[in-house]
């Protein structure tokens, strides 16, 4: 089978990497590279002297057999959108819009064409992720109480986008991908210390019918740098540490025992603290995993493990938050929020 012909919209920094990924990867020939900044253009030309390099976003279409959407968040639902007119099976990076309007808009053309549009979430494609869900499907975590993630650093300060909307993506998505379920209540806090109207800081809640609370730090002024996620349970509890080299996920085998008769004949709780250990997980670049998916679904071998609906499920909850930040952390009920 021939390489799939893929264009890249997009030459920042993590359009970069994807033009590194499709160059890279065995099954995947890179069409064409698409940026309307001429800096961006040129360095890409230096570093690949062979690719078909344009400000024409019709021109890397048409070279294409599937299109890689990794441009600034305000122009996703645009060029999606002008890519599956051309019938191009579309990846698009996070966030899949800025609105609810717009992601069902982009997710209505999708499903009518019948073309295949995969969403960016890339956390949901690492495999410490997937082994993480495999845990809570299992049951050997016990029933799932919480679960809280830490996307902290210094740096990567953005003009146009707060740390919701720049990190939310990531831990919203592990969110509703591990407990299966989408929130019912949202509550948000955060400031903007560097550059007013922009929370540097945002302290996200989300509620779930089950009971479950996630809970999401993020910020780009901080002292260190983390990405973390960790779900406690009724047996154990796992935390996912992407800044480990290697043992990236770590199952506790602690929790608190509650006896059948706890309150009478003098039955009291105890703490339970068994082994460490870390589970086997493939040492798998996570972009590289994507792309792999991503030219299955272009063939037409697999339906995306991540839908345009997967990433309408998530820009929702990102403007429910966005609507809790303005009104000063007021809690907002997702079935309010205008589509």
């Amino acid at each position: 089978m021939s390489a799939l012909k893929i264009a890249v919209i997009g030459a920042g920094n993590w359009g970069r990497n994807h033009v590194r990924a499709v160059m890279s990867h065995p099954e995947a020939e890179l069409a064409a590279v698409c940026d309307l900044k001429a800096d961006r253009r040129a360095a890409i030309q230096r570093a690949h002297p062979a690719a078909f390099v344009t400000e024409s976003v019709e021109a890397a279409i048409e070279r294409a057999e599937a299109v890689v959407v990794a441009t600034t968040a305000a122009t996703h639902a645009e060029l999606t959108t002008q890519i599956l007119e051309h019938r191009k099976p579309v990846l698009v990076e996070k966030p899949f819009a800025l609105s609810v309007r717009d992601a069902e808009a982009v997710a209505e053309i999708a499903d009518d064409s019948g073309v295949p549009v995969v969403v960016g979430h890339l956390l949901l494609f690492h495999p410490a992720i997937e082994r993480l869900k495999e845990l809570l499907r299992s049951g050997d975590l016990g029933e799932i109480y919480y679960l809280y993630g830490q996307r902290v650093n210094l740096g990567q300060v953005r003009p146009d986008e707060n740390a919701l909307w720049s990190y939310g993506p990531h831990d919203v998505s592990i969110a509703l991908e591990l407990l299966g379920e989408q929130p019912t209540k949202i509550v948000a806090q955060g400031r903007g210390y560097i550059q007013p109207g922009i929370e540097d800081v945002v302290f996200l809640t989300m509620e779930f019918a089950s009971g479950i609370i996630a809970h999401v730090q993020m910020s780009w002024l901080d002292p260190h740098k983390e990405r973390r996620v960790t779900v406690v349970g009724s047996k154990k509890m796992v935390v996912f540490d992407d800044m480990q080299p290697r043992e990236k996920l770590k199952v506790y085998d602690r929790g608190v025992d509650r006896p059948p008769e706890y309150g009478s004949y003098g039955e009291s709780l105890s703490i339970r603290e068994g082994d460490i250990y870390s589970p086997l997980v493939p040492n798998q670049e996570p972009l590289t995993v994507e792309l792999s998916h991503f030219i299955e679904v272009a063939r037409g071998h697999v339906a995306p493990r991540v839908s345009a609906a997967d990433g309408v499920a998530v820009v929702r909850v990102l403007e429910a938050a966005t609507a809790s930040l303005r009104a000063g952390g007021t809690a907002v009920d997702l079935s309010t929020v205008t589509v």
